[in-house]
């Protein structure tokens, strides 16, 4: 599954925008430059932020944006998800119970692709701005139990 250019823009930009927020509203013009993404494609980005309630734009001189919520609550998650991005690592379409294949089942893998497209929702959904900006992600990631290894030997003798 990869991620967009939409969702990581976005969130990049948030993060940006959270950072440098403090007294008065941010720019995009700011924002395009210190993260190197298209002003024209930022401003595509922010209209569909400020619809879901994420950001407020500040009109006149000294305008620009702001977070809509404090960086604490607003969530990774609510950001990719405000842009249209799908959290999804199957390529199914919404078909509610009928899969992905041209006789409408569902593939052999498919739960396994829909479960981590929950599993990666979840995590995102854990994540806020503020952990982004204080580094605390590491934290939040936990070692999956180890699968057992064959060895030769073991194999052999199977």
């Amino acid at each position: 599954m990869k991620l967009s250019t939409k969702g990581r823009y976005a969130v990049m930009a948030m993060v940006d925008l959270a950072r440098h927020a403090q007294a008065k509203p941010v720019s995009l013009s700011d924002i395009a430059a210190r993260q190197e993404i298209s002003l024209s494609y930022l401003e595509q980005l922010f209209a569909r932020l400020r619809r879901a309630g994420l950001v407020k734009s500040v009109r006149g001189p000294g305008g620009g944006y702001r977070l809509a919520h404090g960086s604490a609550e607003t969530r990774v998650s609510e950001i990719i998800l405000a842009v249209d991005e799908p959290i999804s690592a199957t390529r199914c379409t919404e078909m509610g119970e009928t899969g992905c294949r041209a006789d409408r089942s569902k593939c052999l893998t498919h739960d396994l692709w829909e479960e981590l497209g929950n599993q990666i929702h979840a995590f995102l959904s854990s994540v806020t701005l503020l952990d982004v900006l204080e580094r605390r992600l590491v934290s939040r990631i936990t070692e999956a139990p180890a699968a057992p290894v064959k060895s030769d030997s073991m194999a052999a003798a199977s």
